[in-house]
């Protein structure tokens, strides 16, 4: 397992984070322990959680697995979030410092811990002003209630109006920013990449594998069945299987990265996560494991290294779609000039 700095702090961490919405839903509790222990045992250092998980039971069950290694845990990074509602009040939402102060200190109880290294906002709040819920992280961070905070779902504009609220008023920066991230989902390249790697804030991108797509799990023209999220329910979100399917980008990044796998012998998972370690401002990649088997796969991830040939083909297959103004061939001429001679 490699290391690098939580985006702009000088905690360092494990390139491949245990995400734990599963625990508690999609894996039992023994078995979420298991895949705890897995992770540990292979190095891993940063597991990320949320209040709002399989309604605040992965929080629970982490905190019982905490409370029974009081040694592995010391070497455990550990993540949370807050926003999404914990009760049925108007109060009982979002980024205010009312809500946050009941999220935290709930998040606390329930991880059995005094301190959490990484507090995180886990969507924008239009209704809050932005420096209410800045001034409440600093005070966090400064009465040694979390080490520092990130962001979750934000755009590129919203991460660098917080940067800069924050440094206008001296309160401690943010660090991170979780984003959907994959090779069929490129998107935040346009704003979001930019934006975090201006303000020094590193990445921790979910879904890495698109919903198994990038797996290799699912074929073409043949509707997904069993026990998988799509064969339970193949309209499931985002990674919905009639939409993907019918794109032929889909099957020519599935093409690329089957090749590339091919030629190292290793899963296409592990080439997936692969890839996406070696993007601009990535800290960390998260894994969302159901299984002890498919998180030990994805840890190969680690020791997966690519060349710039299979890089290059991997990102030229996966390129997205652009016009050519303001992201395309004529807008990325105009973000650079030469002194003269030039424009």
């Amino acid at each position: 397992m490699d290391y690098r700095l939580l985006g702009n702090s000088g905690t360092s961490v494990s390139t491949l984070t245990l995400g734990t919405m599963t625990f508690g839903s999609e894996a039992d509790e023994p078995t979420s322990h298991t895949i705890i222990d897995t992770f540990v045992a292979a190095g891993g250092t940063l597991i990320d959680t949320a209040d709002v998980y399989s309604g605040n039971e992965s929080e629970r069950i982490i905190g019982r697995w905490l409370a029974a290694h009081p040694t592995e845990a010391q070497q455990v990074v550990l993540a949370t979030k807050g926003r999404f509602p914990q009760g049925d009040g108007p109060n009982d939402v979002g980024l205010s410092r009312r809500h946050l102060r009941v999220a935290l200190d709930a998040s606390l109880e329930r991880l059995g811990v005094d301190h959490i290294d990484l507090y995180q906002m886990h969507a924008w709040d239009a209704l809050t002003p932005i420096e209410e819920t800045l001034r409440f992280l600093d005070d966090a961070v400064s009465a040694g209630k979390i080490g520092s905070y990130g962001f979750s779902n934000y755009l590129g504009y919203q991460i660098t109006k917080a940067v800069y609220e924050a440094k206008a008023h001296g309160w401690a920066p943010p660090v991170t920013l979780q984003p959907q991230y994959n090779l069929l989902v490129r998107d935040i390249e346009h704003e979001i990449v930019p934006a975090s790697l201006d303000a020094g804030i590193g990445l921790l991108p979910w879904s890495p594998l698109a919903g198994g797509w990038l797996s290799g799990k699912y074929q073409r023209d043949e509707a997904p069945t069993g026990s998988t999220r799509l064969g339970e329910n193949p309209s499931r979100g985002m990674e919905a299987w009639e939409a993907r399917n019918g794109d032929e980008r889909t099957w020519a990044v599935l093409d690329a990265v089957s090749a590339v796998a091919e030629a190292h012998g290793a899963s296409r998972s592990q080439v997936a996560l692969a890839w996406l370690l070696a993007r601009p401002a990535v800290t960390s990649v998260i894994l969302g494991a159901r299984t002890v088997s498919q998180l030990e796969d994805n840890l190969g991830a680690a020791d997966l290294v690519l060349t710039e040939a299979e890089l290059t083909q991997l990102t030229d297959a996966s390129a997205p779609r652009i016009d050519d103004y303001p992201y395309g061939t004529a807008g990325v001429a105009q973000r650079a000039r030469k002194i003269t001679g030039g424009r």
